[in-house]
C-alpha cells in the first residue's frame, strides 16, 4: 500500500468540548436506500480482494451488476484485465454514464477494488465476514475503501433511478492494484486513456472529515498532492566465514550502522501549496501550545529547521513537512555458525512533491557511506507528480456537501497526503485530481485503515452515499440538490452543548 487513506485529520482539542457524539446523529439517506447500499457494501467487504487470491473480479462484477441494473449499457461497462505483482491477475472495472446533452469534459471517479491482507488471527473477528456492532461496521475494507466504491457507485444509482441527467460524462474507474503495483491506474491513465480521459478526477480514496475523541469537528482535508512512493534496498557484504572466528567487519552490524543512521537522518523541511492550507489549520486548532507556535514559526520561515522538527515530532503531524523514509523489512546472513555474507533492508521512502527519487537515493547513499549499497526497487521507480490546482467549483461543492451532510461546522481546505494513492497516476499525465471523500470517523480511534479490526461508522457510510449524490448534481447538474434530495442549505444539527 503506498497511502493510508488519505489524510483523515487528527488535530488535537485545545479544550474538552462536550458535544453529541455524531454517530448517533440520523443520516439523510433514506431507509430504502440504506437498505439497498449496506447488501451491496456487505457483499463487498466478504469478497476477499487480496492480491494474488483472484478476487477482485467479484468486486468489478458486484459493482458493474449495480450500474448495469439501473440502466447503464455493457457497452459502457469495461472489464479490463492486467497482471499487478508477477502472477496476480487482477482487472480494473471502467464505467461510462453518459450525459444525454454533455457540454463539458467527463469527471472522472477514482476508487480501488483490492484491500490489503488480513490474517483472522490477528483480528477479533473474521475480517472478511461483515459485521454491524456498536454503530460500525467492520471488516477488511470498511474504510479502506470498499466504502468509496460502494457509495460513488450507489450515489450513482440512485440518482438514475430518479431520472438525474448529467450535464457532463461521469466516468467510474476502479483499480485492482492500487494497494500494491499501482500498474491499474498506470494503464488507466496512459493506455487506456481513451475510456479515461477527463477534465479532472474526484478520488474516494481517502476521507476527508473527522471529529476528535469529545466529538469536536477537525475539518475536512482535500489532498490536491501526494508524496512520492518509492523503495530502495540498502544491501551489506563480506567475505564472511566461521561463526566461531568473528570479524571486525559484519555485513549484520554494518547494515544495522547504516540503519542508525537512517533512524535519526532529517531531511529538509519543504513548505509548499498543499501542506501550508493543512498547518494553517494547525495553527488555528494548536492555539497558543508550543506546538502551535513552532508551526507558526515554520509557516513564517520554512527553512527554520528547528522549528519543524517540533512540527515532524508530533505524532499528528509525521511525514508532512520533508520527505521520510523508514525500514520496514530485513533479510541478512545464510547460516546461524557463518558470517553474514550481506545482509539487506527495504527502506521506504514517502517523497515530498518535486522531488526526484535519483537525488533522494544520492542522499542516503552520502548518508550511510561506500560500505552500503543503495538501489531503488527496479520493480517500481516513482514519478513525482505536481500538486493540482485548486478548482474554486470542486472546493465549493465539497464545501457545501461536507457542511450539508456531515457537519456544518467542518471547515475545508486543501493539504498534501502523506502517502500516495491511484491518484498521483492521473495527476502525472495531466488530470488534476482531488481526494475528497466525505466518509469520516473519530480519530484516532477510528484510523484502522491496513490495521486490525478496521470499521467504519454506520452513518459515515450513510452519509457518503448522500455526499456524492451533491457531488454529482453540483459539477455535473449545473447546481445543488433539488427538492425531495439531500438539501444545499442545511438546517443545523441538534445542539452539541
Amino acid at each position: 500500500m503506498r497511502m493510508a487513506l488519505g489524510i483523515l485529520l487528527a488535530f488535537s482539542a485545545t479544550a474538552a468540548v462536550a458535544a453529541t457524539d455524531p454517530r448517533t446523529l440520523p443520516t439523510k439517506l433514506e431507509p430504502a436506500w440504506q437498505a439497498k447500499s449496506r447488501e451491496v457494501f456487505k457483499q463487498a467487504i466478504e469478497i476477499p480482494s487480496v492480491h494474488h487470491r483472484g478476487e477482485v473480479h467479484r468486486v468489478a462484477e458486484l459493482l458493474a451488476s449495480q450500474f448495469r441494473a439501473a440502466g447503464i449499457p455493457d457497452s459502457d461497462i469495461h472489464f479490463m484485465p492486467y497482471e499487478a505483482l508477477p502472477g496476480d491477475k487482477t482487472e480494473a472495472l471502467i464505467v461510462r454514464w453518459r450525459s444525454p446533452h454533455a457540454t463539458k469534459k467527463p469527471i472522472l471517479i477514482l476508487g480501488h477494488m483490492d484491500v490489503v491482507e488480513a490474517k483472522r488471527s490477528d483480528w477479533t473477528f473474521d475480517p472478511f465476514v461483515f459485521r454491524e456492532q456498536d454503530g460500525y461496521f467492520l471488516g477488511r475494507g470498511t474504510s479502506d475503501m470498499k466504502n468509496g466504491d460502494v457509495a460513488t457507485t450507489m450515489a450513482a444509482v440512485k440518482l438514475m433511478s430518479e431520472g438525474f441527467k448529467p450535464d457532463r460524462d461521469i466516468i467510474f474507474f476502479y483499480s485492482g492494484d492500487e494497494e500494491t503495483q499501482g500498474k491499474g491506474a498506470t494503464l488507466g491513465s496512459t493506455t487506456w486513456r481513451n475510456l479515461t480521459d477527463a477534465e479532472f478526477g474526484l478520488n474516494a480514496d481517502g476521507g476527508c472529515a473527522s471529529y476528535d475523541r469529545n466529538f469536536k469537528p477537525l475539518g475536512c482535508a482535500i489532498s490536491i498532492a501526494e508524496k512520492t512512493f518509492q523503495t530502495y534496498f540498502f544491501t551489506t557484504h563480506n567475505p564472511g566465514g566461521h561463526s566461531s572466528r568473528p570479524r571486525p567487519d559484519n555485513a549484520i552490524y554494518d547494515l544495522a550502522d547504516a540503519l542508525e543512521k537512517l533512524r535519526t537522518h532529517r531531511f529538509q523541511p519543504m513548505l509548499n501549496p498543499a501542506n501550508r492550507g493543512y498547518f494553517e489549520q494547525r495553527a488555528k486548532e494548536e492555539g497558543n501550545s508550543p506546538l502551535g507556535q513552532a508551526i507558526r514559526a515554520w509557516l513564517a520561515n520554512p527553512n527554520d529547521g528547528a522549528a519543524a522538527d517540533v512540527v515532524e515530532a508530533s505524532p499528528l503531524d509525521v511525514g508532512l513537512t520533508r520527505t521520510r523514509c523508514v525500514a520496514t523489512m530485513l533479510q541478512g546472513g545464510h547460516a546461524d555458525n557463518a558470517l553474514p555474507q550481506s545482509a539487506t533492508a527495504t527502506v521506504n521512502c514517502r517523497i515530498m512533491p518535486g522531488v526526484q527519487p535519483k537525488d533522494v537515493q544520492a542522499e542516503l547513499q552520502q548518508m550511510v557511506g561506500p560500505n552500503v549499497e543503495v538501489k531503488p526497487d527496479p520493480g517500481y521507480i516513482g514519478v513525482p507528480t505536481p500538486a493540482s490546482p485548486m478548482r474554486p467549483e470542486v472546493l465549493a461543492a465539497v464545501t457545501q456537501g461536507i457542511h450539508a451532510v456531515v457537519d456544518p461546522r467542518m471547515e475545508v481546505f486543501t493539504a498534501m497526503a502523506a502517502g500516495a494513492s491511484d491518484g498521483s497516476f492521473f495527476r502525472a499525465q495531466g488530470i488534476p485530481v482531488y481526494d475528497m471523500d466525505a466518509s469520516w470517523g473519530i480519530s484516532p480511534t477510528d484510523d484502522r485503515a491496513h490495521g486490525l479490526d478496521e470499521r467504519l461508522p454506520v452513518r459515515a457510510f450513510y452519509d457518503d452515499i448522500v455526499y456524492w449524490e451533491m457531488i454529482y448534481r453540483s459539477l455535473a447538474g449545473g447546481g445543488a440538490a433539488t427538492p425531495g434530495q439531500a438539501p444545499a442549505q442545511p438546517t443545523a444539527p441538534p445542539e452539541r452543548g
